[in-house]
């Protein structure tokens, strides 16, 4: 992505140079998020003067609806927007230009960034989601231990036996209890 015509041929022409195949050329960032989508790009390299909000915001989009790695290459370096940057999904800010040499190992470098960010996001969720299963699973067995009279053992023991009956997991099982009481 840049809307400079020379500074975005250039970019290509270094792309190129390094081994890499540039798929598309977009102007903005209104339709990057479906640009990327249909060129089926695995890394996306945007070269711009000062990264603006809307820009930013358009990055952000991306990294929520087609997560990919983001190489930034600006000619501004203040913080705040570095910072902007980062939290919109750039994988690489870097400043002062492109040189042909740095290709390679800058795209790699957030190549492998992206890819630790994407792993703690998916551990993360996992954990969301198991705290999520956990909360569900100890409202079903106070659900249980109410309506049965049973300790707390015997409800998880009883919570246990109908997911396997069921062949379903625990958390679906404690969400149907909580659901009919």
């Amino acid at each position: 992505m840049d809307s400079d015509g020379d500074r975005a041929t250039a970019v290509e022409a270094g792309l190129a140079a390094a081994g890499y195949q540039v798929v598309g050329i977009v102007a903005g960032t209104a339709d990057l998020t479906r640009a990327v989508r249909d060129s089926g790009a695995d890394v996306i390299v945007c070269g711009l003067d000062d990264p603006s909000r809307d820009e930013l915001e358009g990055m952000r989009a991306l990294h929520r609806d087609e997560p990919r790695p983001v190489v930034l290459f600006a000619e501004k370096a203040e913080p705040e927007q570095i910072e902007a940057a980062l939290e919109a999904g750039v994988a690489a800010y870097i400043v002062e230009g492109l040189a042909p040499a740095r290709v390679r190992p800058v795209i790699e470098v957030a190549i492998r960034r992206f890819r630790a960010h994407q792993a703690l996001r998916e551990e993360l969720a996992a954990a969301k989601q198991e705290v999520e299963e956990r909360r569900l699973v100890d409202r079903a067995k106070a659900v249980l231990m109410q309506k049965h009279k049973l300790t707390e053992p015997e409800a998880y023991r009883r919570l246990r036996r109908m997911a396997m009956d069921k062949g379903q997991k625990l958390g679906v099982v404690a969400a149907s209890v909580l659901t009919k009481n």
